[in-house]
Order: structure tokens, then C-alpha cells, then sequence
């Protein structure tokens, strides 16, 4: 579990559940959010308890590889949340990103707050108005059903591997893509 100074505000802190491909890539990326206060990767809404890596790999599990992000909404709101994410990975392949392919790697907004879900559905039916990607989205907006935690060794797996082959070739050109487009929500020294 990746996790930052908490905030000093007294606002209550939110989260939301985001599948955007490997957990890696989407954990490096919120990290360095300015108003982020955790990340943790894990599986959400599968039909295993307590799945594994290997299980879930499978396919067969129904679990989305996924990254449970905690923020102050005094300093970053669900949207700009939502955004990040939009622009950091590709949500018009279906269960699918680059390389990574399987129903546990599919494009997916897992919240437990209705508000999050209207913002979600908004924004979305905006991008789809406006064909910010000039294909279909398919990113699943759905109720958190289930969360389980990914292994220890999968938290801050980017920080502690950036020489890593995957890590050098398809996480880091994530994280700098969230540094050059995101400077107003990136965090000092990040």
C-alpha cells in the first residue's frame, strides 16, 4: 500500500475504486495526484474471496485489477480524479490495455458513493458527446461490490522497480504523461 502525508484539512476524505489496466501503471500515476492520500492496488467485484495475482490472471475469477484511490475533496474532486484516469489510459478497448489483455485488465469505475457515480456517468456521456477518443467508450461504471487487497509486493511496485522492463516501458511513459499533461495536480517532488 502506496500512501502519502494525510491531509491537514478536517474534510472528511473519499474514495473511489478505479480499473485502468494493470494496477502498476494506475497506482504510479495517483501516487504523484496532488489531494491523493492512498493508493492501494487490489481486485474488485470478482466472484472469488480473497483472490490471488495468479488467480485472477486467469480471467476466470471475473476480478478487475484495480486501484483503490483516497483523496481530500478540499484539494481534488472526483472529477479531476476521473480525468487523470481517462487521460492515463485507454478506455475504448475492452478488456484490454497495450499488451495487457483479459477481462481483469477492462476499463472500470467501481464506486461506493452515488455522487461519484452521477460524475462518472456525466463525464463519460460528455467524452462520448464530444468523441474525445474518437472511438466508443467502454468503461464500465458499476457498484463497488467487493474489494480485496493485491499481494504487498504489488504496492508501490513502480517506486521500487523502475528498471524493471514493464515498468520502464509501459508504466513510466504513464507517469510522465500524467506530469506533463496534469502539472496543476502533481505533487511537489513527484
Amino acid at each position: 500500500m502506496s500512501s502519502s502525508t494525510p491531509s491537514s484539512s478536517d474534510s472528511p476524505l473519499e474514495t473511489i475504486t478505479l480499473g485502468g489496466g494493470c494496477f502498476w501503471c494506475t497506482e504510479a500515476v495517483f501516487d504523484r495526484v496532488r489531494g491523493v492520500t492512498e493508493v492501494q492496488s487490489g481486485y474488485a467485484n470478482g466472484n472469488v474471496p480473497q483472490p490471488t495475482y495468479e488467480q485472477v490472471c486467469t480471467g476466470r475469477t471475473g476480478h478487475a485489477e484495480v486501484v483503490r484511490v483516497t483523496f481530500d475533496p478540499q484539494e481534488i474532486g472526483v472529477r479531476e480524479i476521473l480525468e487523470i484516469f481517462f487521460a492515463t489510459h485507454d478506455p475504448t478497448t475492452l478488456n484490454r490495455q497495450g499488451n495487457d489483455v483479459g477481462t481483469q485488465y477492462r476499463s472500470g469505475i467501481y464506486w461506493s458513493d452515488p455522487a461519484h457515480r452521477d460524475v462518472a456517468e456525466d463525464l463519460l456521456r460528455q467524452m462520448g458527446q464530444d468523441q474525445v477518443f474518437g472511438a466508443p467508450l467502454v468503461t464500465e461504471v458499476q457498484p463497488l461490490d467487493s474489494y480485496w487487497p493485491a499481494e504487498d509486493y504489488h504496492g508501490d511496485y513502480y517506486a521500487n522497480n523502475p528498471n524493471q522492463g514493464y515498468c520502464a516501458f509501459v508504466v513510466a511513459p504513464k507517469v510522465d504523461k500524467f506530469r506533463k499533461t496534469f502539472t496543476r495536480h502533481l505533487k511537489p517532488g513527484a
